[in-house]
């Protein structure tokens, strides 16, 4: 089964994926009306799921251009993903509650091109064209295991085996099995096998 709703029998309401959401064989997507809200993307497939998956009430934030991957035997919960590019994501990774993972900034850096996006995306706005804003994919490699309330930001990728503690700021590319925490995220050793 492919959608589960955890709602009541009695329940009358039915949630469904969006059309191009593809879910491998035995993977389930746990979600409720927040999960898909801010679900844009026209890319098809937007959301690959590969197989043996569990993702229970992921929110994704995908924008219209946005592709998110995940690989087999993964499990995420309540993990936030935020794309208007590309989110990649391996085989046998786990991501902690309250983990997001962004490929942009959402808004411009310059003091400027910040007041003309605000004012885009105000009512005095009208349509107006928002400013560019930076985006670099995520790649998080096999065998990855990230801690609750880490923090992704866009061009990191995370190599295999990699062990990244509860509360990381991760802002940079992190090696193959090593271990990381801080804010900003720092390698204080290695993954022992």
């Amino acid at each position: 089964m492919n959608d589960l709703t955890n709602q009541p029998p009695d329940c009358q309401t039915s949630l469904t994926l969006p059309c191009n959401v593809q879910v491998g064989l035995n993977s389930v997507i746990n979600h409720d009306e927040r999960c898909f809200a801010r679900f844009q993307s026209r890319i098809n497939p937007a959301l690959l799921v590969g197989e043996n998956c569990t993702l229970d009430y992921v929110h994704f934030a995908l924008g219209k251009a946005a592709r998110v991957e995940i690989g087999n035997y993964c499990y995420l919960t309540s993990v936030i993903l935020l794309c208007e590019q590309e989110i990649c994501i391996g085989n046998y990774v786990v991501l902690g509650w309250n983990t997001t993972i962004a490929d942009t900034d959402f808004h411009p850096i310059a003091p400027a091109e910040r007041i003309a996006d605000a004012i885009a995306c105000s009512p005095l706005g009208k349509g107006r064209l928002r400013p560019p804003v930076m985006c670099q994919s995520v790649i998080i490699e096999d065998d990855v295991w990230v801690g609750p309330n880490v923090t992704i930001l866009k061009g990191v990728r995370i190599g295999a085996g990699a062990w990244i503690e509860a509360g990381a700021l991760v802002t940079r590319n992190i090696p193959p099995r090593s271990r990381v925490m801080g804010n900003p995220a720092q390698v204080i050793g290695e993954v022992e096998t």
